[in-house]
C-alpha cells in the first residue's frame, strides 16, 4: 500500500509539474510576445512621427510646433495602445495560472460602464480634441472663432482650445463644446476693405488709383514678403446714402492681413487727397417746406441804451 501511494504522489506531481512548466512556458510566451507588439508599436509610431512632422512643420506659423502637436497626438496614441496591451496580457496570465476570468470581465465592463456615465463629456472633450489635433483644424499662433469669439490661440489640449482676445481676455473652450469654428490664418489670409468714394468720383480712376498704391505698396521691402498676390479689386459692390462702395481684398501670409491692411489704407488716403478724390462723410439736405414769413422782432430802447 505505501509504494501504490508513493507511485500515485509521483504520478500526481510529474502530472501537475508538467501543467505548471506548459503554463509557465505560456506566460512566458504571452509576456514575449507583448513586449514584441509594443517593441513594433513604438518603432511605428516612430515612424509616423518623423513622416507627420516633415510634411507638416513647413506649414507651420511657428517653428516647432508641429512636432509638438504631433508628438502629443502619437504619445496618447501609445498610452493608449500599451494599456490596451498589458490589460489583455495580464488577463491571459491569470487564465493560465487557472484563475476564472470571467468576473474579472464582467466588473471591468461594469467598471467601465459607470467610469463612461461618470466622465462622458470628459470623454467627449477628448475624442473632439483627438480630431481636432489629427486633422489640423487650427493650429497654436492661429486666429479664430470659436463659438463666436474670436482670438489667438495660445493652447490646444486634447480637452480644450484657450484664445486670448484683442483686449487679453483669455477664453477656454472644453473641445467637446465647440460647434464652430472658424480659423481666420490657415494657409493664407486676406484683407478685405470696402472703399467709399463720392458719387462724382470716376470709379475708373479709382481703382487705377487703388492699383498704384497696392503696386506701391509691394515694391517696398517690408511689406513686399508678406503680400502674396496683387490685388483684387472687385469692382462697384454697393450703392449708399452718400457713397459708392468698392469692395477688394489683398492676399497675405497668415496673421500678416492686419498690419499689410492698414499701410495700405494710410497710403490710400494720401493718394486720394493727393488726387482730390473724395472720401464723403455721412451729410443730410434739409427741407423746410414753403418759405415763413419774416419774424418781428421788437427790441426795448432804454435796455440797448444801457
Amino acid at each position: 500500500m505505501p509504494d501504490m501511494n508513493i507511485q500515485h504522489l509521483s504520478t500526481w506531481l510529474i502530472h501537475n509539474m508538467t501543467a505548471m512548466i506548459e503554463a509557465g512556458l505560456r506566460m512566458i510566451v504571452i509576456i514575449v510576445i507583448a513586449l514584441l507588439i509594443i517593441r513594433f508599436l513604438k518603432f511605428g509610431l516612430t515612424k509616423l512621427e518623423s513622416t507627420l512632422i516633415k510634411h507638416r512643420e513647413p506649414d507651420e506659423l511657428y517653428p516647432g510646433a508641429a512636432e509638438k502637436r504631433i508628438k502629443t497626438l502619437t504619445g496618447l496614441i501609445q498610452t493608449i495602445g500599451l494599456a490596451v496591451i498589458w490589460v489583455m496580457a495580464v488577463i491571459m496570465e491569470l487564465d493560465q495560472i487557472g484563475l476564472d476570468i470571467t468576473p474579472i470581465l464582467a466588473g471591468a465592463g461594469i467598471i467601465g460602464l459607470a467610469v463612461g456615465f461618470g466622465a462622458q463629456n470628459l470623454v467627449r472633450d477628448i475624442f473632439s480634441g483627438f480630431f481636432i489635433i489629427l486633422e489640423n483644424q487650427v493650429r497654436v499662433g492661429d486666429v479664430a472663432i470659436v463659438n463666436g469669439t474670436g482670438g489667438l490661440v495660445e493652447r490646444i489640449t486634447f480637452r480644450t482650445i484657450i484664445l486670448r482676445d484683442m483686449a487679453g481676455v483669455v477664453h477656454v473652450f472644453p473641445n467637446g463644446t465647440v460647434t464652430t469654428l472658424a480659423n481666420m490664418t490657415k494657409e493664407w489670409s486676406a484683407y478685405l476693405m470696402e472703399i467709399g468714394v463720392a458719387y462724382k468720383e470716376d470709379t475708373d480712376r479709382v481703382v487705377q488709383v487703388m492699383k498704384d498704391v497696392d503696386e506701391e505698396l509691394r515694391r517696398d521691402p517690408q511689406y513686399s514678403p508678406q503680400i502674396l498676390e496683387p490685388i483684387e479689386v472687385f469692382g462697384v459692390d454697393q450703392f449708399k446714402e452718400s457713397e459708392v462702395v468698392i469692395k477688394a481684398r489683398i492676399k497675405t501670409l497668415p496673421i500678416k492681413q492686419w498690419g499689410v491692411g492698414r499701410e495700405y489704407r494710410r497710403r490710400l488716403k494720401k493718394a486720394f487727397d493727393a488726387q482730390g478724390i473724395e472720401i464723403p462723410f455721412p451729410h443730410r439736405t434739409l427741407y423746410m417746406g414753403e418759405a415763413s414769413s419774416p419774424f418781428t422782432v421788437q427790441t426795448d430802447p432804454v435796455k440797448l441804451s444801457a
